[in-house]
């Protein structure tokens, strides 16, 4: 699991967009399956999205993952259940360990959902329209950065404001720094020993 940072609070998300486009993007393609076999997530970064970017690569073309024009993006804008399939941890791990901080989509597959939750990277909705707007805004204009607000649930950028949703219960783990389980179970290690020595006593 990626150490969280000093101060686990994520209220806000800045930065420029990397555009995914497609419907029932699976985690399989996020990452696959032969790169499941090490005991760590450790440089499952380097294996996001293999499959489509040789492929890509083959075409002559680049998978916007590879494109020096989104290099360094925090935000991944996607379309309509974005990682649906298996519930490999792996893939999420991978996106975050790339950089990505958040993704935008139109909606997701729920464990994936979850996991991004247990990686401080949060997976907010927008509706088709706004998916497309700023998709087409990154492509046309990838210098553009675009700022996740989780307090007020909106993404701004030039002027414009769109509006997001997210579970009430996975936002207030973010605004609060409780998404991450192995820290709240840290944090509260003193009152899992008094509760055992009660137990003990009784």
């Amino acid at each position: 699991m990626i150490a969280p940072p000093n101060d686990p609070r994520v209220t806000s998300i800045s930065g420029r967009a990397i555009p995914i486009r497609g419907d029932d993007i699976d985690t399989d393609q996020i990452l696959p399956a032969r790169y499941l076999k090490t005991i760590t997530f450790r440089g499952m970064e380097e294996h996001v999205f293999a499959d489509s970017r040789a492929a890509a690569r083959r075409a002559g073309q680049l998978l916007p993952l590879d494109d020096p024009r989104f290099a360094g993006g925090a935000m991944l804008v996607v379309n309509r259940n974005f990682g649906c399939g298996s519930s490999r941890e792996h893939a999420p791990q991978g996106l975050r360990r790339f950089g990505i901080e958040a993704i935008v989509g139109e909606s997701f597959g729920e464990i994936f959902a979850g996991n991004c939750v247990s990686v401080g990277m949060p997976c907010v909705q927008a509706s088709a329209e706004t998916v497309t707007a700023i998709q087409r805004l990154s492509e046309t204009a990838p210098q553009t950065r675009f700022t996740l607000d989780l307090k007020t649930l909106t993404i701004k950028v030039a002027g414009n404001v769109f509006p997001v949703k997210l579970a009430e219960g996975r936002r207030q783990q973010f605004l609060d720094g409780t998404w991450d389980p192995t820290s709240v179970l840290l944090s509260a290690g003193e009152a899992i020993e008094r509760t055992l020595d009660n137990l003990r006593l009784a």
